[in-house]
């Protein structure tokens, strides 16, 4: 058992005009337990992407640390970015298997859970985008991460295809849990995937808010449960309807 333990105490740019710093996470501290699923919630430019290339180590020019308690280690991480990023000359195959040296068994599992089995030999271009981005999520998730970052997958899809691919996720989560943290402007999205929501500030970016999302997972599939639970969080944290 493990937690993640984040904490940017700043993140700062510099401004192209006046070269001044602009800071955009202060004091941010998130820990995340085993095996959670986390959905971060925020305004548009807050620093979402942000803080996600700082955990992928994309971005080292930050004050904090990010560690694996009780070890103190930093994590392996996969991303899954809003572009699925796959390299047009290579099979879906050997698009996953560029990113990590899994067993064939333990692909061929992943392919099956997320309805990609026979199209393990096509070519990128002949995928919808939907397709590609199970195609990334499956690769991100072939590295058997510590930690699983998701900047908005899903973005661009049309609903139905959204549909399937969360619950696809969900199904490939639950048999290969993984610490994930999920960032998503769609606040139904989140509750219906996360075990916990984490809303964000403005620039510079802070945590908020804390929620538990207490709908049992077998009834989030019930969009009337998922709107009366993001209704209640309007009532009880008004500043969460100010930010979205």
């Amino acid at each position: 058992m493990s937690q993640l333990v984040i904490q940017i105490d700043d993140k700062s740019y510099l401004n192209a005009t006046n070269k001044t710093p602009k800071q955009v996470i202060k004091n941010l501290q998130i820990t995340l337990n085993n095996n959670e699923f986390v959905c971060l919630v925020g305004p548009s430019g807050c620093g979402k992407t942000t803080l996600l290339n700082i955990l992928a180590n994309l971005d080292t020019q930050f004050s904090g640390s990010i560690e694996l308690q009780p070890k103190h280690i930093p994590p392996k991480v996969g991303y899954v970015f809003q572009n699925p990023r796959l390299l047009p000359w290579r099979t879906v195959r050997e698009n996953i298997q560029l990113a990590a040296d899994a067993r064939p068994e333990t692909l061929d599992f992943l392919l099956e859970i997320m309805g990609l089995a026979a199209e393990k030999e096509s070519y990128p271009e002949h995928l919808s985008l939907g397709m590609s981005r199970r195609v990334s999520i499956i690769r991100a998730f072939a590295t058997d991460p510590d930690l699983l970052l998701m900047d908005e997958p899903f973005v661009s899809l049309d609903p139905p295809t959204s549909r399937l691919v969360r619950q696809l996720l969900i199904d490939l989560w639950t048999k290969r849990a993984h610490k994930v943290l999920f960032v998503t402007h769609d606040l139904r999205e989140a509750i219906t995937l996360a075990d916990r929501l984490i809303f964000l500030s403005t620039n510079p970016m802070s945590v908020i808010s804390e929620v538990a999302v207490t709908i049992p997972r077998n009834e989030r599939s019930q969009e009337m449960k998922i709107e009366q639970f993001r209704q209640q969080l309007f009532i009880d944290y008004p500043q969460i309807a100010e930010l979205l």
